[in-house]
């Protein structure tokens, strides 16, 4: 049980791992293409940068991933050490990432409801009126086509792995 715990949390670690990888390696085409979005509807190119928003790793983009990474690598070295707080650090965490995926996957899912609410809270005129989706479309093809892909195998990996696991702890 240990083990197929263990292989759970690492798969999940290196499922939120993934990400911020493409996002260092691929983010600053992604901007440039949304950049590119702008200056086409008349926007100052630099409105994305003056109000934090962007497409590369930094910032929370790459920390929150790799800190639940490390996280389920500790996690992982507990099973494997057969620690007596294992049991119930596989239910908490286990169930806090199960339930963090799943509001990863509804900001993506509101991403352009919530980027206008987030420009019209600004006040900002020339904000108000970008085509939020087009823009974001923008930003999206600055990305390989494998992300795309990428992206639903991540979320397989880590809703499959937590539901297992949880599934595995509730029948031993």
């Amino acid at each position: 049980m240990n083990v197929l715990l263990a292989t759970i949390d690492l798969a999940i670690a290196a499922a939120f791992v993934s990400m911020p990888i493409v996002r260092n390696r691929y983010g600053a085409a992604a901007m440039a293409t949304a950049e590119s979005e702008l200056a086409r509807q008349g926007v100052r190119t630099t409105a994305l940068t003056e109000n934090g928003m962007r497409f590369d790793a930094s910032g929370h983009e790459s920390a929150a991933p790799l800190s639940v990474a490390a996280i389920m690598i500790a996690l992982a070295g507990v099973n494997l050490a057969d620690l007596a707080v294992a049991r119930p650090l596989n239910w908490v965490l286990l169930t806090l990432v199960l339930l963090a995926n799943s509001v990863i996957v509804y900001s993506n899912h509101t991403a352009v409801s919530s980027v206008r609410a987030a420009f019209r809270r600004k006040g900002d005129p020339e904000l108000i009126r970008i085509d939020v989706p087009a823009l974001l479309a923008a930003a999206e093809s600055g990305f390989p086509a494998w992300t795309w892909t990428l992206q639903t195998l991540r979320n397989i990996t880590v809703f499959g792995g937590t539901i297992l696991g949880l599934a595995a702890l509730a029948l031993s």
